[in-house]
């Protein structure tokens, strides 16, 4: 699990390097935009919530969407990953593997829980929306993060699965245009988070590079 946990550090800082700038830390990217991860984090948790069939006055026999709540959650982990990086870069200045240590102590022991229903789940999804506002503690959230995805099937080699994946997908996003908006989220009517779950499904032992010339290929189908 430690290996696992520093290898994905690694791959945000990365990415925010690439994405943001040297320094993103220190709040602001190489634009002069604001970061703010807290935010990211709230925004992801609404729609997760949402992937629930909650309104009492929409959709009354829609299923809960848990392929689609995976999916927020490993883009939520991005941003608790970003902030730990960001209040280490700050603070403790920790190596990698002094961080995932840290994570891995507070998460190991951690067991799937099921709720009755799902409004139960809602529920604790919405503490975790409290812990953003209410003293927030980085490493508390961290653990209840964990102890959210477990209930509703998301373990750690899951997480990790899927984080790899959409690591390199954002890569790929900003490799073709995401940030100046000529990128295409849509390829033949599916949303590329399909598309990468799909291959993911398809081809489990794919290298990051394999990876990404798979989303390239299918990329270029959807383009001609």
């Amino acid at each position: 699990m430690r290996m696992k946990l520093k290898r994905m550090l690694t791959l945000q800082q990365q990415l925010n390097d690439e994405t943001n700038g040297k320094e993103w830390e220190r709040g602001v990217t190489k634009q002069g935009k604001i970061i703010d991860w807290k935010r990211a984090i709230y925004l992801e948790l609404a729609e997760l919530i949402d992937s629930y069939p909650w309104k009492h006055w929409k959709s009354i026999d829609a299923k809960v969407d848990y392929e689609n709540i995976k999916v927020e959650l490993v883009d939520i982990w991005h941003f608790v990953m970003s902030e730990i990086l960001r209040q280490n870069y700050l603070d403790k200045k920790l190596s990698f593997n002094e961080l995932a240590s840290l994570i891995e102590k507070d998460i190991k022991d951690i067991r799937a829980v099921k709720k009755e229903n799902f409004y139960q789940e809602i529920e604790e999804f919405e503490k975790l929306l409290s812990l953003l506002f209410c003293n927030f503690d980085i490493w508390e959230f961290t653990k209840e993060f964990f102890k959210a995805s477990y209930m509703v099937g998301l373990d750690f080699n899951s997480l990790y699965k899927l984080y790899i994946g959409k690591n390199i997908l954002n890569k790929f996003r900003q490799d073709n245009g995401y940030k100046e908006g000529s990128y295409n989220k849509y390829w033949n009517g599916r949303e590329d988070n399909e598309v990468l779950q799909e291959i993911l499904e398809q081809k489990e032992s794919l290298s990051p590079a394999e990876l990404y010339s798979e989303l390239e290929r299918e990329y270029k189908v959807e383009k001609l």
